[in-house]
């Protein structure tokens, strides 16, 4: 009995061909050639215009067998090599010449078969991503979302195991090219894939994020705001993905911060010792203690890895400045896009601490309280300002701010704000501050608006350490150091050592302490005298060695201080001390500058004779030495220089030897300079929260002021200008608010209807009342109870006053 032929269908071609290539050779190239048809009459139409009622566009099953047909051939494909080498360029060439007269079906299968040739490594992006770009700008939405995932993924693909340069130069190329063209359409979809894998990290190079910063001179104005909004926006969306990091490893820097800083004893005190109403505020303390330094650990974080922006890898920053603030100067967009410029522009300028002289004029025709945005214009203006400004072009923009926002009759948002911008500014530029602005400023800490008084406080302690002598005397808080002055304009300081390895050399001071004992490092912390004598003698050793006409000048020089002499002795019992307290004085005074030439040997032999206080002391046993009074002042003046000089080579002599000998740290002492750290942030912060009040390491440290790197590569928030300021709620808001907080009571009852309601037995006295008793029993309870009134009358109206002793 002969069965039915089997239905060839492409689904079924496709298995059958996977499994025996050759055997079905003449069907592919049968399928080839109707493709190769159908392909060229979607061509002829195309080119042609043909848009007749009965066209081949308009069936849809000539649209379904051609797009049928190209998906299974692009499956084949690895399977024939030879036979369909030409057809990934044929797909390319269909959609490059009718993609936007094909029918949207038709055109995303062609772009899919495409797509899988290029995943299967049959043909490479680089020859199609141009098109990938323009059929993203054709509308179809399928269409845009599919190649574009397809062009970010392919390019995250490739760059996955290793940086592949030479291919990432040649479709940057591309991408740049498209980018500069006046077409708008097509330069905004190569700006998005652009955004898209430096915000990935894909390509995270200066040719990216120059190329950028580039689209905001290009003359499509949406070009120019999309490629500022991206600017502006990349650090939000970097704090929000460290948020995200921050919430999934939370647990683990909890525990890392618990075993290195927390001691035990303060856990075991506030869980285990005293009352629970002080285990409750032990609890609440060292729990404020952890969030302070998680809180420390995020800021930190955020400066080493959050402070990213594009405009880092700027090559031209000044030009950049220059040519965008020409731009918004010049321009008539809307006020919110020139509020984006002018961000960017100021961004840049703190980034890179650039100059721009009239940028500051500018702001200053928008500096009102009633302008619109003020906060953000006020955070553009504070990033804008650094150290290497001439104050002289910010004095006149700070001015306005303080006459325009902080007076009498402004509102307390305005002179919060106006406070908050004046410590902004203070903190990187404190030269722009005068001696009766600052106490001026500073009554406002008597205000009894909380946003008020706190600005005030914070602008008195960002001087406590700036310069407290600007300051009023009971403003300027203890300890004072009133030596203390801002950097002169144009001063750097130069790093000359390693951060931290103070810390390192006290820890093992300490160690050296309690092995060593207290006097040898009270020797070594002083510099005594002893030490002092040797290198007197050392040195007058090497004197010794000086040329012969030096000695006999010294010696004649000498000889007549000591036999002439007009003097009583008690003249001379005065000068020698005068002599010994001079040299107590110069022993002590170490901080003073000194002279690198040492006299000639007669004023060294002086000192050695009266340069320690050994040899004053045998002096005083012999008999005394007469001088003349008129050399006594120049022998001190030559005594002070020469001891100065001795004093400051034995102390550079202790300190190197002190040092490590190679002067190169290893890893274990990087790490101890990071515990160590870590231990002096902890005691801060526990003494701040007054957990270490009464030990006798707890010292009041001043609140660390962050140095000009720092701040210009944070990014101000204009929300922080506005802190503490309570808003106007509305009664609805109000009422949320009050609704919000009952959410987890439960409804209200009165204490006798809850016990009314009362599920359980009865109470003893219920049962009381209920008990069977004998009828004596009864009889003997009553008695009793109207005895104890009886007593509780009498007492209740007599009250002790205590025994008068005086009528005895």
């Amino acid at each position: 009995m002969n069965s039915a032929p089997e239905k060839l269908t492409l689904p079924l071609l496709q298995s059958k061909m996977k499994c025996d290539p050759e055997g079905y050779e003449c069907e592919l190239v049968l399928l080839y050639n109707q493709f190769k048809s159908s392909m060229e009459l979607f061509k002829q139409q195309a080119s042609l215009h043909f848009t007749s009622v009965g066209g081949i566009g308009s069936d849809p099953s000539v649209a379904k067998d051609l797009s049928d047909r190209a998906m299974f051939l692009a499956h084949v494909t690895h399977l024939y090599p030879k036979h369909l080498i030409e057809f990934p360029k044929q797909l390319a060439d269909l959609l490059n010449s009718s993609s936007k007269s094909l029918p949207s079906g038709l055109r995303c299968h062609i772009a899919q078969a495409l797509i899988l040739l290029i995943n299967r490594k049959m043909v490479d992006i680089q020859e199609n991503l141009a098109l990938f770009v323009e059929l993203q700008t054709l509308g179809d939405r399928t269409l845009r979302k599919l190649t574009f995932s397809h062009v970010i993924h392919s390019i995250k693909r490739m760059n996955q195991k290793h940086k592949n340069e030479a291919k990432n130069r040649a479709l940057q190329k591309i991408l740049f090219v498209l980018l500069q063209q006046e077409d708008e359409a097509k330069a905004k979809r190569s700006l998005i894939t652009l955004c898209e894998l430096h915000r990935r990290k894909v390509w995270f190079d200066e040719r990216t994020a120059n190329a950028i910063c580039t689209a905001c001179f290009h003359s499509s104005p949406r070009i120019m705001i999309a490629a500022l909004s991206f600017l502006l926006d990349y650090e939000k969306i970097e704090d929000g993905e460290d948020d995200s990091d921050e919430e999934s490893g939370e647990d683990d820097v909890a525990s890392q911060t618990s075993q290195v800083i927390l001691s035990k004893e303060l856990v075991y005190k506030a869980h285990n010792k005293g009352t629970s109403a002080s285990k409750k505020k032990k609890k609440a303390k060292l729990e404020r203690v952890r969030r302070s330094i998680k809180r420390q650990q995020r800021m930190s974080s955020e400066r080493s890895n959050s402070s990213y922006s594009p405009l880092n890898h700027l090559i031209d920053a000044q030009g950049f400045a220059e040519k965008l603030f020409s731009r918004l100067r010049a321009c008539n967009e809307r006020f919110e896009v020139k509020m984006m410029m002018l961000k960017v522009i100021a961004r840049a300028v703190g980034l890179h601490r650039l100059i721009v002289l009239n940028f500051y004029p500018f702001l200053q025709k928008y500096v009102q309280p009633h302008q619109r945005d003020i906060t953000d214009l006020l955070a553009a203006a504070v990033q804008a300002c650094h150290d290497m400004v001439p104050p002289d072009a910010v004095e006149p923009l700070f001015k306005q701010i303080v006459n325009q926002f902080v007076h009498d009759r402004s509102r307390t948002e305005a002179i919060a704000v106006g406070l908050n911008v004046v410590r902004e500014i203070c903190m990187r530029m404190p030269l722009l501050m005068t001696e009766d602005l600052l106490q001026d400023l500073a009554l406002y800490k008597k205000s009894h608006e909380k946003a008020i008084s706190i600005a005030a406080r914070s602008l008195i302690g960002l001087f406590r350490e700036y310069c407290p002598s600007l300051l009023a005397k009971k403003d300027r808080g203890r300890p004072t150091d009133l030596k203390a002055r801002p950097k002169a304009y144009g001063e750097v300081a130069v790093a000359s050592n390693i951060p931290g390895i103070e810390l390192l050399r006290e820890a093992d001071g300490d160690n050296s302490d309690d092995n060593d004992g207290d006097e040898d490092s009270e020797a070594i912390a002083s510099g005594s005298d002893d030490d002092l004598d040797q290198v007197v003698d050392s040195s007058y050793a090497d004197d010794n060695q000086m040329s012969s006409d030096e000695e006999e000048l010294t010696d004649a020089d000498s000889a007549p201080e000591v036999d002439s002499d007009e003097g009583t002795d008690d003249e001379d019992v005065d000068d020698s001390s005068e002599m010994e307290w001079g040299e107590d004085e110069e022993l002590e005074d170490s901080s003073e500058e000194q002279d690198t030439k040492y006299k000639s040997e007669a004023m060294s032999d002086e000192i050695v004779e009266t340069g320690s206080l050994e040899a004053t002391t045998s002096s005083q046993d012999s008999k005394p030495k007469k001088r003349k009074h008129s050399d006594f002042d120049q022998q001190l003046v030559s005594a002070d220089s020469s001891l100065r000089a001795l004093k400051r080579l034995a102390s550079t002599a202790v300190e190197k030897s002190s040092e490590p000998t190679d002067g190169i740290l290893s890893n274990e002492d990087f790490q101890r300079i990071k515990d160590l750290k870590a231990k002096k942030d902890a005691k801060s912060a526990l003494t701040q929260h007054g957990l270490l009040r009464n030990a006798s390491d707890a010292k009041r440290t001043a609140p660390k002021v962050p140095n000009t790197d720092e701040l210009s590569k944070k990014r101000v928030d204009p929300a922080k200008l506005e802190v503490h300021i309570r808003r106007r709620v509305t009664k609805e808001e109000k009422l949320a608010l009050v609704k919000a907080g009952r959410e987890d009571r439960g409804k209200y009852q009165a204490r006798a209807a809850v016990k009314q309601k009362k599920t359980g037995g009865l109470s003893n006295r219920q049962k009381e009342h209920k008990k069977a008793m004998p009828l004596a029993a009864k009889r003997s309870k009553v008695a009793k109870s109207r005895l104890d009134k009886k007593k509780k009358n009498q007492r209740s109206g007599k009250q002790f006053r205590g025994k008068k002793a005086w009528k005895q």
